[in-house]
């Protein structure tokens, strides 16, 4: 008796997680649809967000306390041509190499 309680509770341990990856399956069919009332009470209101979303100001200024206590970006130094490219490459010694 006590093998068989060690045995259910082994597969019931290793069964759990197996058991939550299973999909949600719903077999019952979707529920009644809305009546023409329901939609256009629906439609409405998702007209009013709207509207009021557009109301909403845009943010002017940013809410950055430590704003100017960092300093100025490093700004870019115009980079000079490299020589080397427009020159021929240099020559290495031939040979083995010591490492």
């Amino acid at each position: 008796m006590k093998l068989f309680r060690m045995a259910a509770v082994m597969l019931a341990v290793l069964a759990g997680p197996a058991y939550a990856q299973m999909p949600n399956l719903n077999l019952l069919q979707e529920g009644p649809g809305k009546t023409p009332e329901e939609k256009a009470a629906e439609a409405e209101r998702e007209k009013a967000y709207k509207e009021t979303l557009k109301k909403i100001p845009d943010a002017k200024s940013s809410n950055d306390p430590w704003g100017g206590m960092r300093s100025d970006p490093p700004k870019q130094q115009p980079v000079a041509p490299k020589a080397a490219a427009t020159a021929a490459p240099k020559k290495t010694k031939a040979g083995t190499a010591a490492n």
